[in-house]
Order: structure tokens, then C-alpha cells, then sequence
């Protein structure tokens, strides 16, 4: 019995406390003009809640605060938004004191020179930078053969009747693909190491930043650290042999006719940022798009007559070329349809320069704001039956240009390599729905918050087409 007491003594006492640390933590961020809204434990917020609840989370948090309200997730105390036309003037006034504000965690791996990092002269140096890398002319004499050729090895062989976890072949296609672009000479031992560690990476650029061992952020910093050593010694070995390379960091390196001369820090974090911006944006639109059309017949189609008349006038070994990709209207419209439909980017981060006031609210400086983004690929005012695939909604020229597309981003921030990944995923899906067809194993979960993936892999059995 006395032992029974106390052990309810103690429960008591701890309930107290967590009252106490939470009722603490509220009055911390109750200043006055802040909008409505609940910040959680001290350290950790809600952050949590945010990742394991995800969509529900932040409907519940609308429904109790209104579509403007305040938290405090991945270490930082943030603003929410879901309110569309606020959505569009958040992106679209950085000028204003709503600079790119990403989690400490993702500033601390990703690296302070990261394009997600940077605004103002930087900023523009960096993005430049990666607008030079992309432009038109580097598509189709550089990227485009190396993308087509990838592709066209990676997706041949694979067995009739082979049963294969497209949710792997993607993502390793995906890095493979980005990591050749950037290094060609790469040989398979070191490209496995660059693998390893750039997985841990991504693990740990969503994570709570406390840096104690066995953390998915100390892990994360870890695996950085690794890529850095590696990409110091590329880069040392290239200098010292004298050649000319035509790949990515060729181009990075380069002293002479280069308008964005960079440093070395800034040349490994725009690597990372080449790697990382690409990897789960193309993989899991790969991955979706397969998904949709194995669900859509009638759509698979439509975009597979649009690859066979491609084939149809090129000889059976000829690549694919820029205005093949630029042909494939179907096909990006596909794309589009899967990127709102799976909602591959919640939202993006911002961060106030100084106390601004917004919505009616005062946002201290310094405070991140959450536009969330994935309700408005669902509203019923925007998309005609916004939860059925329907990628001819897409053929209409005028949806790329309506000021609720925001798919990839909008206003400065609006992403740099949008066409570079269109083109990876256009090769993938060509090469595939010419070889092969396909049918699910079934009975595996998708999850979609806060990464879109299958928990236990997206397993399809392959044949030839």
C-alpha cells in the first residue's frame, strides 16, 4: 500500500511538472499581436506531432486556430500558413523581410552557402550559378546525353516477370543519375561510399538539432563531414591532374569564362544542394507516376502511344534529344498531375528578417513561417475533383502559369532545376513504358507526411512489353 502511494505520489509530481513545463512554454511566445495557436514542450515543440500526425496535425490545428496560427516544430518557433492568396504573397515579397528560412537542422548538414540558406547578393551568385548549369545549351549538350544514357543502361535487363521495389530502383536511379551529372569519372567503390553516407544525410536533414550520439542529426552532420573529405580530394586530385571536364563540377571548378566564380565551401555545398534538391523530388514523382498509371489505364494509354510514336521515328538505339522531351506534352502533364496528386512538396520555409506584421499579426524577426502548400492542390475552388488523377486538367497551357501553381516553388525561390528533373523523370518513364509492363503485388501502405514513401517498399512484377 505505501509503496502504491508513492509510486502515485511520484506520477503526481511528474504530471505537475509537464503542466508546468508546458503552461511555462505557452507564456514564453504569448507575446502580444502573435496569432493563436499552441508551441508545446520546451526544445522538442511539437515536432513530433507535426511528423508522426502530419496533414491531420495541422487540420486540427485550423480547425481550432484558423489558417494562420503559431507552433513550434524541428527547433524553431513557426508560423503556420494555409491560407492560399497569403501563400502566394509570402513567396513572392523576400524583399520584404520573408527570406528562405529552413530548419536549423537542414542550414546545419545542407551548409550555411546552400542555396535554401543564402538571400540577397548570395543568393543570386548561388542560384546563378545553378541557372548556369542548367540552362538550355547544358541540357542538350551535356546533361541530356549523360541522362538518356543512364537511363537507357539502368532500365535494361531487368527479367521477365522480375519482381522489383521501384521505390529502391528510384531512389538509386535518381542518385546515381544526379551523382554522374556531377562527377563523371567517379569509379563504382567511391560512388558506393558517396551512396552510404548521402542517405544518412537526407535522414538527418528533418530531425530534432540536438547533437548527442546515435541521432538522426548527429548522424546526418556525420555523413557531411564524410562528403566533405570526399569531394575535398576529388577536387584536389582534378586540380593537380591538369584535365578539362565537362561534367558539373567541372563547371564549378572552372576559373576561366565562369560569371560565378566560387569557393570551395560554396563549390560542396552547391554539390550537395544539386544532390539533395533532385533526390526525393524525382524519385518519388518516378515512383507515383508508375502508381497512378498502373491505377489509370485509360491515362497509361494515352502517355504510351506518346512514347511509342517517339521510338516510332528514331532509330532503335538513337537517345532521346531535347525536343523529344520538349514533344512529350502528355508526359509532363503526368508529372504535374502526380506531384499535385501525391503532394511530393508540402511546403517551404521562411524566415523574417525583422518584426513584420502580417495577416493582421506581428511576427517577430527571426521566426520561421510554414506556407504549407498541400491543401491547395486539394481545394475543390482551384481543381475540378482534386482527389482523381486527371492529368488532362495539365494540357491547358494557361494551368503552368496560374498564380496558385506552386508546385515548384514561386517567385525567386521558384526552383532552378524544375526542367532538369522533368527531363530525368520524362527519360524514366519513356524507357520504362517502352520496355515493360507492369502489375502491383499489392497490399502495401504509402505514406505520405513527411516524406512521400512505402514504409515496407513499392514492389511491382516487371515483364516485357
Amino acid at each position: 500500500m505505501g509503496i502504491m502511494m508513492m509510486l502515485f505520489g511520484l506520477l503526481m509530481i511528474i504530471v505537475c511538472i509537464c503542466s508546468a513545463l508546458l503552461r511555462w512554454n505557452q507564456m514564453r511566445y504569448s507575446k502580444k499581436g502573435l496569432p493563436p495557436g499552441t508551441m508545446g514542450w520546451p526544445i522538442f515543440g511539437e515536432t513530433t506531432e507535426f511528423l508522426k500526425q502530419g496533414p491531420d496535425f495541422l487540420k486540427n490545428q485550423r480547425l481550432r486556430y484558423g489558417s494562420f496560427f503559431k507552433s513550434h516544430i524541428l527547433g524553431c518557433p513557426t508560423i503556420v500558413s494555409m491560407d492560399a492568396e497569403l501563400n502566394r504573397y509570402i513567396l513572392m515579397n523576400e524583399s520584404k523581410g520573408l527570406v528562405a528560412g529552413y530548419p536549423q537542422s537542414m542550414l546545419d548538414i545542407l551548409g550555411t552557402s546552400n542555396i535554401a540558406a543564402v538571400h540577397g547578393p548570395s543568393h543570386r551568385l548561388m542560384r546563378g550559378s545553378l541557372v548556369s548549369l542548367t540552362n538550355p545549351a547544358m541540357m542538350k549538350e551535356h546533361l541530356l546525353p549523360k541522362i538518356d544514357a543512364f537511363m537507357r543502361s539502368y532500365l535494361s535487363g531487368w527479367g521477365e516477370f522480375e519482381t522489383v521495389d521501384i521505390q529502391e530502383k528510384t531512389k538509386h536511379m535518381t542518385f546515381l543519375s544526379s551523382l554522374l551529372q556531377i562527377a563523371e569519372t567517379l569509379k563504382k567503390p567511391e560512388v558506393e561510399e558517396y551512396r552510404t553516407e548521402f542517405f544518412k544525410l537526407v535522414e538527418g536533414t528533418l530531425s530534432v538539432p540536438i547533437d548527442l550520439p546515435g541521432t538522426q542529426y548527429r548522424c546526418g552532420i556525420q555523413a557531411r563531414n564524410n562528403i566533405d573529405r570526399l569531394l575535398t580530394k576529388l577536387m584536389q586530385e582534378r586540380r593537380e591532374s591538369g584535365e578539362t571536364y565537362t561534367d558539373m563540377l567541372g563547371y564549378l571548378m572552372k576559373k576561366e569564362d565562369n560569371r560565378y566564380l566560387l569557393t570551395d565551401k560554396e563549390i560542396k555545398d552547391q554539390v550537395l544542394t544539386i544532390l539533395y534538391s533532385g533526390y526525393e523530388t524525382v524519385s518519388v514523382t518516378s515512383m507515383m507516376a508508375l502508381k497512378y498509371l498502373h491505377d489509370h489505364p485509360k491515362a497509361l494509354e494515352e502517355l504510351r502511344r506518346e512514347h511509342l510514336a517517339i521510338r516510332d521515328r528514331k532509330r532503335p538505339d538513337e537517345p532521346l534529344n531535347l525536343d523529344d522531351i520538349k514533344s512529350m506534352k502528355f508526359t509532363r502533364a503526368v508529372i504535374f498531375e502526380t506531384s499535385r496528386l501525391a503532394t511530393v512538396v508540402n511546403g517551404v520555409l521562411r524566415k523574417t528578417t525583422h518584426d513584420l506584421e502580417l495577416n493582421g499579426y506581428l511576427i517577430p524577426k527571426g521566426w520561421r513561417i510554414y506556407v504549407y502548400t498541400r491543401e491547395i492542390n486539394y481545394d475543390t475552388s482551384l481543381y475540378e475533383d482534386p482527389m482523381i488523377f486527371n492529368p488532362w486538367r495539365w494540357m491547358e497551357k494557361k494551368m503552368e502559369s496560374m498564380s496558385y501553381f506552386l508546385l515548384f516553388g514561386g517567385g525567386a525561390r521558384h526552383c532552378p532545376g524544375k526542367e532538369l528533373g522533368i527531363s530525368e523523370v520524362s527519360s524514366f518513364i519513356h524507357y520504362f513504358v517502352t520496355r515493360y509492363k507492369w502489375e502491383e503485388k499489392g497490399g502495401e501502405k504509402l505514406v505520405v507526411f513527411p516524406r512521400v514513401s512505402a514504409p515496407k517498399g513499392y514492389h511491382l512484377r516487371v515483364s516485357p512489353y
